[in-house]
């Protein structure tokens, strides 16, 4: 196992490293762990979080080994470059890699665990959370200054933004699920409405978020953002319920 630590946590590598060797016996599991499995460890006196990714397929094993960085490393590497930009994410700590002779067998992402009052999920399901238009155009400005930086967040999906309310009654806003992502000089406005459009399905919470944008966004005016935001956001829908739909088909015998 090659383990890569932080230079702010050197002084923890050999108890990462047993946090990472003893993982499938301790620890506590956050969340359902049918793709990959979180679980929670304490760290003088922090709780961590390690996602260890599930075992690629032949062909990934032998990418990840030779032509790409695995997703761990992404992970770890994305999330610092964020921080760099000022954008908020959990503190990564370290990544470690499992190599054999097919490639890649084992991977897993180490950060800061960080207790929050909700995701973007929340806003989505719950329409009448407290504060919920402040918190969505809060959030807007978010994804603006993302869209500013150049930072495509290809899994901007509803779980994965979480949302802190900060002591003055705004609220900090932090990335997970990092090892998709791409970084440009400059993002269109195409870029930037099909970035947004995984988030949620409701035309009301897409109509507030275009307002909120348009606010910020100068070269198109609102009528024209909300109409190709709302394109985008249905033409994934629609792509999204296919795909379900055919998984059905496909495994109709379980």
């Amino acid at each position: 196992m090659q383990l890569h630590v932080h230079p702010k946590f050197q002084n923890q590598e050999s108890n990462l490293s047993h946090c990472i060797s003893n993982f499938d016996t301790t620890g506590i599991l956050f969340g359902d762990g049918k793709r990959n499995k979180i679980k929670l460890f304490e760290l003088d006196c922090k709780t961590i979080n390690i996602k260890s990714f599930k075992v690629p397929n032949l062909i990934n094993k032998v990418a990840y080994k030779f032509f790409r960085k695995s997703k761990a490393r992404r992970s770890y590497e994305f999330a610092n470059t964020l921080l760099e930009y000022g954008i908020g994410t959990p503190q990564p700590i370290a990544f470690a890699e499992r190599f054999t002779i097919l490639g890649l067998e084992k991977s897993y992402y180490i950060s800061e665990h960080l207790q929050t009052e909700l995701t973007f999920r929340e806003l989505v399901e719950v329409p009448n959370w407290p504060d919920h238009d402040n918190i969505l155009r809060q959030f807007v400005q978010f994804c603006f200054r993302l869209h500013e930086k150049g930072v495509e967040f290809l899994d901007h999906s509803p779980g994965n933004t979480l949302i802190k309310k900060a002591a003055d009654g705004q609220y900090e806003f932090f990335l997970v699920d990092l090892n998709r992502m791409n970084f440009h000089n400059a993002m269109t406005f195409e870029m930037r409405m099909k970035n947004l459009s995984r988030l949620t399905p409701k035309k009301d919470m897409v109509a507030v978020m275009s307002n909120e944008y348009a606010k910020w966004y100068k070269d198109k005016p609102e009528a024209e953002i909300f109409e190709r935001m709302w394109a985008e956001t249905h033409e994934f829908q629609v792509k999204f319920h296919n795909k379900i739909k055919y998984k059905k088909l496909l495994k109709f015998w379980k």
